[in-house]
């Protein structure tokens, strides 16, 4: 019973997930600007935490004081920062590491990062957007090793299964922005959900692979920040409202951007319903909602099994969005799809072989050291005898 119900909420957050990716797509269909939701979405998420923050730490007291210094360094975190990962580091990142990661990551999507996201989704797909959503645990154990962090052994089994892994999401990448291939049609010619601004539905190539590489730099910067998170999180380890704090000073960021990007106050205001749908959505039910699932799976299973759920996205993404937004699938985005999900198996299976060697590796030492205490007993008692 306890399982069925970890599987189920594993389902309900890859749902959620393909939900932010779908919604956010029809928001853009709509026609409202990408700059401004990006903003409209950080300013309900603020709104929305503010209250939480104040009550349960600012209120009782157990958040720490805020310098200048912090305050400059996690502005500058809320920037570049995603959010994101989900990480198997069990040296580096515990398990409050990863709870506060996802926390910040996977819910807020902080200013500039989304930005590109949100661009590139724009020319892209929904179902592309969440194939690059699994090269985040990837991209982030690449850096981890560039940062000295963890360790890549190529002549090991582990290390080649995560060099094989990392080689397998850099082809999946580039047959997702190269390749689009024959287009399986939608099942459904009526889509619930209608492009009614001046979105196109027939992209272009070259805006295609422009949308792929977005991403994918969105995807980079998101692990970027991830990694980096951990000096912030020991600093200021207040997750509440550190996350309150980030997704505040995002909102102004965003404010600043779309400013700039979109002169024209009338491209302001939301497109449609859906559009408003959206913003709520990824503001509050991925912000808030999906953390709290997230965090009590990782108490169940850890984040390991967290992880390898994440190509249930890839999968309701396709679906849903054939039928809700009538979206086809090229044959490239099921080949670049596999492999990223292929890369991603890859280096957790590598990271986790190489947990578990090491874990035998460290009780060998007292194992030898219990048997050398009882070989010494032994001559005793036949001394005495």
């Amino acid at each position: 019973m306890g399982n069925g119900k970890v599987y189920s909420t594993i389902v309900l957050i890859r749902l959620i997930y393909a939900g932010m990716h779908i919604f956010t797509k029809a928001a853009f269909e709509e026609g409202t600007s990408t700059t401004v939701f990006v903003f409209y979405r950080h300013a309900v998420a603020a709104i929305f935490l503010a209250p939480f923050a104040f009550f349960l730490e600012i209120r009782q007291g157990s958040a720490p004081p805020l310098t200048f210094r912090l305050s400059v360094k996690i502005f500058a975190h809320a920037f570049y920062g995603y959010a994101s990962t989900i990480t198997t580091t069990s040296r580096s990142l515990k398990l409050q590491f990863v709870a506060y990661g996802l926390f910040l990551c996977h819910s807020l999507r902080m200013a500039g990062t989304i930005n590109l996201y949100s661009i590139g989704l724009n020319y892209a797909s929904a179902t592309s957007s969440s194939a690059i959503f699994n090269i985040v645990p990837v991209v982030a154990f690449i850096l981890a090793v560039m940062f000295k962090m963890e360790t890549l052994k190529l002549k090991s089994v582990h290390g080649m299964a995560k060099a094989s892994g990392i080689l397998l999401c850099i082809g999946g990448v580039v047959a997702l922005a190269l390749y689009q291939g024959p287009q399986l049609k939608s099942l459904n010619h009526h889509p619930l959900l209608h492009s009614t601004g001046t979105a196109v539905h027939a992209r272009l190539e070259k805006n295609w692979a422009l949308g792929i590489f977005l991403m994918t730099a969105s995807v980079v910067i998101w692990a970027l920040w991830t990694v980096q998170q951990g000096p912030l999180l020991l600093e200021y380890p207040s997750k509440l409202l550190n996350t309150t704090l980030q997704c505040t000073f995002a909102s102004v960021q965003s404010f600043v951007i779309a400013l700039v990007m979109e002169r024209d106050f009338s491209r302001w205001k939301l497109a449609g319903g859906m559009s408003l749908f959206a913003v709520l959505f990824t503001g509050i039910v991925v912000a808030a909602i999906s953390y709290y699932l997230q965090i009590w799976v990782i108490e169940k299973k850890g984040p390991v099994f967290l992880s390898m759920s994440m190509p249930l996205s890839l999968v309701f993404t396709m679906v849903i969005a054939s039928f809700l937004l009538g979206e086809d699938v090229g044959l490239g985005s099921i080949i670049g799809g596999a492999l990223l999900v292929a890369g991603l198996y890859a280096v957790l299976w590598g990271k986790g072989r190489e947990e578990r060697g090491a874990a035998v590796d460290a009780a060998l030492p007292q194992r030898r050291t219990e048997e050398s205490k009882e070989s010494e007993i032994v001559p005793d008692a036949t001394a005495k005898v």
